[in-house]
C-alpha cells in the first residue's frame, strides 16, 4: 500500500502539502482533485520519485512497477507500432538479452529467456500494441507510419498507448483525456475499468472520473483528504462535511462569546474572579474549529446580444475542406443545414472527420470550397479555437490583447475602451495586478483559455463557435462555462469531449463523419453505444485486413467491460382461487374493459390529434428548412426563420402534452 504520514511538500517557498497523511490500498482507482496550483502535479512527482518529501514519511512498495505517460514530445522516425511496443520494458529487456545470448551461443541462457518471453506475452505483444493504438483513434494504415509524421496531439496519444503497454502495478495519469475525442475517451474508460493494478489519475472531466475511480483525494489549503467513492460521491460528501464544519464553527463561536461575556463582566469582581479565571483557562484549552473558508468560485456571463438574426446561417450544398498546394481537399460534401436563433448544437464525430474544419469555415478562418454559406444580417461570431494560440499572440499580454480588440471593433461596439476599464474587465476573469502585463506565452493553458473567453464575451456575440473550450480548464471553471452557456441568449455550436458540458448545454446533435453532416437521433448515451459498436467493427476490419495481407499478426479484439445484469425470473402464473364461475368472470372482465375504454377514449382521441399535428409540423419544418438552403430574398429568409422558431415552440408544447397523455394511458392500463 501507499502511505503518507505527516508529509510536507514545498515548491520554492510555497507549502503545497502541510503534514498530510493518507493511505491508498492496492487495487484502488484514485482520482486526485483540487484547484489549479493546489499541488496535484507536485504530489505526482512524489509518487514517481522525481521529488522527495520535505518532511514526514512517504512509503510505496519498492517492487511495484510504475506506468506513466512521458511528457516529452517523441521525435523519432520509428514506426508507431514499434514505438508503442517498446513501452513493455520487460519484454524489450528480454529481447535484448536473447540477442546477446544467441551471439554468445549460450544455450542454457537462451532456454531461460524463451521461457521468460512466453511468460511476458511475447507471442501476442505486437497485436496488443496495435490494439492500443487503434483503440486511441488511429487508423489501420497508420500503424507503421513514423512517429514524427504525426501532429503533437497524436504523438501524445502514442505516449499514452506506450504507458498502457507497460506492465505495471501502479499507473499514474495526468490529464490523459486532453488529446482525446469522445470515441477514444470511451475506449480508454473501458480499458482502465479492467486495469487490475492501483491507479491514480488527475482529470478535470467529471464523467471520466465517475467512470474509472472509486476513491477521491482532495487537495485543499495544503491538506489532503480521502473520500470513498467517485467524483460525484465526493461532491456530496464534501458538501455535507462543509455544512457540518460551518455548524460546528457557529456553535463554538456562540460558546466563546458566552464565556467572553462572563469574563468581561465579572473579572473585576473579587467574588467572581475565580470563576472568571476558570473560564479564561477554558477558552485557552478549547480546540478551535476553523471557519469555513470557501474559495470564491469563478463565474462569468455572456452579455445580451445586440440582435438575434433568424436564421443565423443557411448552408446549401456546401463542401468543407482545405487547400494544399492550391489543390482543394474536400472533407465534407453536400452539406445543407440551417442554424436558427437559440439553437444549442453539439457537434459529434471522430478526430479527422471534419468537426474543426466545419467550425473554422463557419468562423471565416478557412474558405468554403463549394456551395453557399449565407449569414443572417447582423451575425456576430464568437470563436474559441481548439488551439488557443490560433487567436492569441504569445509575446503580447492580456491588456494588449484587449486594447487591440477594442481598436478593431471601434467606438460602435458600445463597450468602454479606456485602459482602466479594460483592466477592470480583465479582473473579472481573474487577471489581476501584474497578470495583465504578463506575456501570454508564459501563461498556463487554463489562463490562456480564460483570456480567450474574456475576449469572446467582450465582443457580445450572437453565435458561439466553441472548439474544445475545456481542454485546459479546471472543474470549477468548466462549471462556470456551463452555467454561462445555459444563460446565453444566442446560438451555440459546441465541439467537446467533455460529456458533462455537452449534456448540460446541448439539446440536439450533429454527426460529422464519412464526408457528411447529419442529425444524430439520440443522446450522448446512444452515441457512446454507437462508438463502442463502431470501435468493434473497426477492430474486425483490422483483423481481417491483417489476416488477408499476412503482413502483420491479427489485431486482438479488446474485450469491453460488460455490465452484469441479474437474471429476471419469468412470472409465475398464480392459481385461480376465486369461486366465480368462468362465464361470470368473462362477463365481469367485459364490463371492466368497456368502462376502461370509455375512460380512455378521450385520451386516445387527443393523443391521435396530437400526433397528427406533430406530423404536419415536421412536414412544414422540412419544407422551410429546404427553402432556407436556396437563395431567397432576405425578407423571406427572416419570415421562414421566425416561422421555424414558432413551430419549434409548438412542438415542445405538444411533446410535453404527449408525454402526459401516454403516462395517463399507462396508468389506466
Amino acid at each position: 500500500m501507499i502511505n503518507l504520514k505527516n508529509v510536507t511538500l514545498r515548491r520554492g517557498t510555497k507549502v503545497l502539502l502541510d503534514k498530510a497523511s493518507v493511505t491508498l490500498n492496492p487495487g484502488e482507482k484514485v482520482g486526485l482533485v483540487g484547484r489549479n496550483g493546489a499541488g496535484k502535479s507536485t504530489l505526482f512527482a512524489l509518487f514517481n520519485g522525481t521529488l522527495t518529501e520535505d518532511g514526514g514519511d512517504f512509503e510505496m512498495p519498492r517492487q511495484w512497477r510504475m506506468g506513466q505517460v512521458a511528457q516529452n514530445m517523441p521525435e523519432t522516425d520509428q514506426p508507431a507500432a514499434d514505438f508503442v511496443l517498446e513501452g513493455d520494458t520487460r519484454l524489450a529487456d528480454l529481447r535484448q538479452r536473447l540477442v546477446a545470448a544467441e551471439a554468445s551461443g549460450d544455450g542454457m541462457e537462451m532456454a531461460h529467456i524463451y521461457t521468460d518471453l512466453a511468460d511476458a506475452g511475447d507471442h501476442d505483444a505486437m497485436p496488443r500494441a496495435e490494439a492500443l493504438i487503434l483503440g486511441l483513434g488511429f487508423r489501420v494504415d497508420e500503424l507503421n507510419n513514423p512517429v514524427n509524421s504525426f501532429s503533437g496531439g497524436w504523438r501524445m496519444r502514442l505516449q499514452l498507448a506506450r504507458a498502457l503497454m507497460c506492465p505495471s502495478d501502479i499507473l499514474i495519469l495526468d490529464e490523459p483525456t486532453n488529446h482525446l475525442d469522445l470515441d477514444a475517451l470511451v475506449w480508454l474508460e473501458a480499458w482502465l475499468q479492467r486495469y487490475a493494478g492501483t491507479m491514480i489519475v488527475i482529470s478535470h472531466d467529471r464523467e471520466f472520473l465517475d467512470a474509472v475511480t472509486n476513491v477521491t483525494l482532495h487537495i485543499d489549503h495544503a491538506k489532503l483528504t480521502r473520500y470513498g467513492g467517485n467524483y460525484s460521491a465526493f461532491e456530496i460528501l464534501r458538501a455535507q462535511q462543509m455544512e457540518l464544519q460551518q455548524a460546528s464553527f457557529s456553535k463554538q463561536q456562540d460558546k466563546i462569546a458566552h464565556l467572553q461575556k462572563f469574563i468581561t463582566r465579572f473579572k473585576a469582581q473579587a467574588s467572581k474572579a475565580k470563576q472568571a479565571q476558570s473560564r479564561v483557562k477554558a477558552l485557552e484549552r478549547m480546540e478551535k474549529v476553523a471557519p469555513l473558508l470557501a474559495d470564491a468560485e469563478f463565474t462569468f456571463g455572456f452579455k445580451e446580444p445586440n440582435n438575434l438574426p433568424n436564421p443565423m446561417l443557411a448552408i446549401s450544398e456546401a463542401s468543407f475542406g482545405y487547400v494544399v498546394d492550391e489543390e482543394p481537399k474536400s472533407i465534407l460534401q453536400g452539406v445543407s443545414k440551417s442554424v436558427l436563433a437559440g439553437q444549442r448544437i453539439g457537434i459529434l464525430g471522430a478526430n479527422g472527420q471534419g468537426k474543426s474544419t466545419l467550425v473554422k469555415t463557419i468562423a471565416r478562418t478557412m474558405p468554403l470550397l463549394a456551395g453557399t454559406l449565407t449569414e443572417g444580417k447582423g451575425l456576430n461570431i464568437g470563436y474559441f479555437a481548439q488551439q488557443e494560440l490560433d487567436v492569441l499572440h504569445p509575446q503580447d499580454n492580456p491588456l494588449e490583447h484587449m486594447i487591440r480588440l477594442a481598436k478593431e471593433l471601434g467606438p460602435n461596439s458600445g463597450e468602454p475602451s479606456r485602459e482602466q476599464d479594460l483592466r477592470n474587465y480583465l479582473g473579472t476573469f481573474n487577471f489581476t495586478g501584474d497578470m495583465v502585463k504578463q506575456a501570454v506565452g508564459t501563461m498556463s493553458g487554463g489562463e490562456k483559455a480564460r483570456l480567450v473567453l474574456a475576449m469572446i464575451v467582450w465582443q457580445r456575440p450572437n453565435l458561439l463557435l466553441l472548439d474544445e473550450p475545456t481542454n485546459h480548464l479546471d472543474l470549477a471553471t468548466r462549471e462556470a462555462l456551463s452555467m454561462a452557456l445555459n444563460e446565453f441568449e444566442g446560438t451555440v455550436m459546441l465541439v467537446s469531449h467533455d460529456r458533462a458540458l455537452l449534456r448540460a448545454v446541448c439539446d440536439e446533435f450533429w454527426m460529422v463523419g464519412r464526408g457528411k453532416v447529419e442529425p444524430f437521433d439520440g443522446d450522448l448515451d446512444d452515441y457512446q453505444k454507437y462508438l463502442l459498436e463502431e470501435s468493434k467493427r473497426l477492430r474486425e476490419v483490422a483483423k481481417n485486413a491483417a489476416r488477408d495481407s499476412s503482413v502483420t499478426a491479427q489485431v486482438p479484439e479488446v474485450e469491453l467491460a460488460k455490465p452484469v445484469t441479474a437474471a429476471v425470473p419469468a412470472p409465475v402464473a398464480s392459481a385461480n382461487t376465486s369461486n366465480v364461475s368462468s362465464a361470470e368472470q368473462r362477463k365481469l372482465d367485459a364490463q371492466k374493459r368497456q368502462q376502461l375504454a370509455a375512460q380512455t377514449r378521450p385520451l386516445k382521441r387527443e393523443l391521435e390529434q396530437n400526433e397528427q399535428r406533430m406530423s404536419s409540423i415536421e412536414a412544414e419544418k422540412t419544407t422551410l428548412e429546404q427553402l432556407l438552403t436556396t437563395p431567397i430574398p432576405p425578407a423571406e429568409m427572416a419570415d421562414a426563420g421566425r416561422r421555424l422558431k414558432a413551430l419549434a415552440d409548438e412542438v415542445a408544447r405538444l411533446e410535453e402534452r404527449w408525454l402526459e397523455l401516454t403516462q395517463q394511458l399507462e396508468a389506466s392500463a
